[in-house]
């Protein structure tokens, strides 16, 4: 009984005593001193590295790269999209040439004589129309803002001569904006990638009717007009009413999108005006020719609309070719910046190592 009293009371000591460290210790006399490598190594601190790991830096440069693939293929996604909205232009251009030769052949065989037609005729401006033509997307740089800050300030003249107005908005980021500040909205419709001859009429039927039926005084067009891929400029262009010496001396410009040397530009070709349509004197009519050009003008109109919205469809593109340009210079010299600190960090990293491998060797030595 004795001895099992004596074992248990052992057993309960040991629990509570420290540990024995089993290992084998390294005995230094006093006459050893550490060198001042070692020292320096025990109060040596880590290496910091960017977000905390060098995996992190690298993770990091594969995004960026990832990112810049994206950007390059929607440039060249934007500048086939330049190509094909030229393509549309330019296969336009053969009717509109035609309408203007024949509208001005049929003002010279008029020769003084007054025009009496609805949309020649100007009157008291109470009421303005303004068509404002948008993109449906963004990443185009400042495209849809500087549209959008050159509405607004039309519709500040308009307000402040006391002059009332309507917004036919043309593009689904015109209509998100002036749809949340309360504006006088009176259509709204996309403007699309690729605009067609029936869209444009849908559009001018609508404007013509407002103004035939005396809703409105005046239409006004607010776009883009392209003048080369870097830069666009806001304009503003009277619709309606129509004026007859303009229209027969209006000249045109055709831009032609080229790659030379592996980059993008542009050739600026600049048409003169139709010749009018020469009808000789003894040509006898079926209709009164200014019935001829009353039935003429809706189709000029919708000519000027389609080409206003071809127009604008390709400064946003062009925009967006730029802006896609920039991120991806961007990118590049991210992805350059984080590579040299990813190399920094792994070769201070490397060099610690080694400090630490050297430093272990000369304390086994000494």
């Amino acid at each position: 009984m004795k001895f099992s009293l004596a074992v248990a009371f052992l057993a309960t000591a040991s629990a509570f005593s420290p540990a024995f460290n089993t290992q084998p210790r390294v005995a230094l006399t006093p006459n050893v001193e550490v060198s001042s490598d070692v020292q320096s190594h025990r109060t040596r601190r880590s290496t910091i590295v960017m977000d905390g790991k060098a995996n992190a830096i690298r993770d990091r440069i594969k995004s960026v790269n990832n990112t810049r693939k994206i950007t390059m293929a929607m440039k060249l996604v934007a500048a086939a999209k330049v190509r094909r909205a030229q393509d549309s232009v330019l296969a336009t251009r053969p009717f509109s040439e035609t309408l203007q030769s024949v509208f001005g052949g049929l003002i010279n065989r008029l020769g003084g004589e007054a025009v009496d037609l609805p949309l020649l005729t100007k009157r008291e401006i109470k009421k303005v129309t303004l068509v404002v033509i948008t993109g449906d997307r963004g990443l185009c740089g400042g495209y849809n803002a500087q549209m959008i800050k050159k509405a607004e300030a039309r519709v500040n003249e308009l307000t402040e001569q006391g002059i009332d107005y309507e917004l036919v908005l043309i593009g689904n980021k015109g209509i998100t904006y002036f749809e949340r500040r309360g504006y006088n909205i009176a259509e709204t419709m996309p403007t699309g990638q690729n605009p067609t001859a029936k869209q444009a009429n849908e559009i001018s039927e609508k404007l013509l009717a407002g103004y035939l039926s005396g809703e409105t005084d005046t239409v006004e067009l607010l776009y883009t007009k392209f003048v080369n891929l870097i830069s666009s400029t806001p304009s503003v262009r009277t619709l309606v009413p129509l004026s007859a010496t303009d229209i027969a001396v209006e000249e045109d410009e055709i831009f032609q999108l080229t790659s030379e040397s592996g980059e993008f530009s542009v050739e600026k070709t600049t048409k003169e005006a139709a010749e009018p349509q020469e009808f000789p004197n003894d040509m006898i009519f079926e209709q009164d020719p200014t019935q001829i050009l009353n039935a003429i003008l809706p189709l000029y109109i919708n000519g000027q609309v389609l080409r206003t919205m071809q127009e604008s469809v390709a400064s946003e593109l062009a925009a967006r070719m730029n802006a896609m340009q920039s991120a991806s210079d961007n990118a590049k010299e991210l992805s350059k910046n984080l590579t040299q600190v990813y190399n920094r960090a792994r070769q201070a990293a490397v060099t610690q190592e080694i400090l630490e491998i050297v430093a272990g060797a000369q304390a086994v030595e000494n």
